[in-house]
């Protein structure tokens, strides 16, 4: 009887003691999947921190070996010549340029230049018919009879007065009328030149009779035809430009200064010329010259005055119309300056790589002035004692945009 009851109290603590074990083993079960969750969430902010570094385009973070090929420095005050930069363009040089017309009123029978022949002083462009010239070859002709008469009248009052026919008045008389014969004749001469008309077809006009049926329309300079304004048949008019003509042996380079720069520019100051179009090497560099004229009003729809520089075109290379960007350089003065080779540009904006950590660096954009002497002046986004790469910059940047890729 005993036993049996021993029996049935140990049938019946068996399964508490099974409860109790499968409550131990889920309470450590949940222990263990709480202590994962506080991992879990605790390297959760690390990995995206780190994630969002990665992303980051404009950081970069290069390897030991590679941090050797690039040199930084702190941006530091330096003495620079102020510079100011303004958009110009290249023009012909006003006092080489010759606009050519017609003498006379005629109708164009022949057009012989082209806009960008090269032509030489007296030759010539075009022809026209005109009544005008006509009337004016037959009034040489008259003149030329005149005088002709008037010289013999002047030999027979020699010969009479020789023989003591008529007195030294008479001989007088006849050498004035020479004198206004010939007078009348070389101005009639002139003004046949001034229509058109060369010496050798003078020379037979007056020898022969023979009237020339046109009047030349001539270079009166040598240079480029830069301009054509005429059309076979077409009727021009005396004063009408038919031509332009223009020496580019040297050009100008015009710019439009800001009224609130106008009192810091003079003529003489030293100016340097880049014409992008050119695409001259860092080796050749820009072009140089002085300032030659500063305007002495201000462009009331701009609000800008002109100022214009004169430089050498020998080889021609440069063309009116081209664009151009003229550097103003001023007077030295001590303000931050970093080297240009430390600039990178991105997006048509000054950028530098601004060192974060070792081997970590950032691109951050900057506001800098015009380029003076292998120095650039901050105007804007650096403060002094900031390192940046120096050397390196644009390897640099390459290595920022591989690993962008990547």
């Amino acid at each position: 009887m005993s036993s049996h009851s021993s029996f049935s109290q140990t049938g019946r603590n068996r399964p508490a003691s099974l409860v109790a074990a499968l409550a131990l083993a889920g309470l450590v079960s949940l222990t263990l999947t709480a202590c994962g969750k506080d991992e879990q969430s605790s390297a959760a902010p690390a990995a995206a921190a780190s994630a969002q570094a990665e992303l980051d385009p404009m950081e970069v973070v290069v390897s030991a070996a590679m941090a050797s090929n690039f040199k930084t420095a702190a941006v530091a005050q330096a003495e620079v010549a102020s510079v100011q930069e303004i958009s110009g363009r290249i023009e012909a040089n006003e006092r080489k340029v010759v606009r050519i017309g017609a003498a006379v009123t005629g109708r164009v029978t022949e057009v012989l230049a082209e806009t960008g022949d090269r032509v030489k002083s007296g030759q010539v462009l075009a022809r026209v018919a005109s009544p005008e010239l006509t009337t004016a070859q037959l009034a040489y002709m008259r003149a030329s009879a005149t005088a002709t008469l008037a010289e013999r009248a002047v030999e027979r009052a020699r010969q009479l007065i020789a023989a003591d026919v008529i007195g030294s008045a008479e001989l007088q008389r006849r050498e004035s009328e020479v004198q206004i014969a010939r007078a009348e004749l070389r101005a009639a001469g002139d003004q046949l030149q001034l229509m058109g008309i060369s010496g050798d077809a003078l020379t037979r006009l007056r020898g022969q009779g023979s009237i020339a049926p046109n009047a030349a329309v001539t270079a009166s300079s040598a240079g480029i035809v830069i301009e054509r304004q005429v059309s076979q048949g077409q009727v021009a008019q005396p004063g009408d430009p038919l031509f332009t003509v223009a020496d580019l042996s040297n050009v100008w380079v015009v710019g439009a200064l800001p009224e609130q720069m106008a009192r810091s520019v003079q003529v003489g100051q030293s100016v340097q010329v880049d014409v992008p179009a050119l695409g001259l090497t860092p080796d050749e560099g820009p072009l140089s010259g002085k300032i030659i004229y500063v305007g002495d009003t201000v462009s009331s729809e701009t609000r800008t005055v002109t100022i214009r520089t004169q430089v050498d075109n020998k080889d021609h290379a440069l063309k009116p119309q081209m664009l151009a960007t003229m550097r103003i350089q001023g007077a030295m003065e001590k303000t931050l300056a970093i080297p240009a080779s430390a600039v990178v540009r991105e997006n048509d904006k000054d950028h530098v790589y601004v060192k974060k950590a070792e081997n970590h660096y950032r691109l951050t954009p900057v506001d800098l002035g015009g380029a003076s002497g292998g120095l650039r002046p901050v105007l804007k986004g650096l403060s002094e004692g900031v390192q940046i790469v120096v050397e390196g910059s644009f390897h640099l940047n390459n290595e920022r945009k591989r690993a962008e890729l990547e």
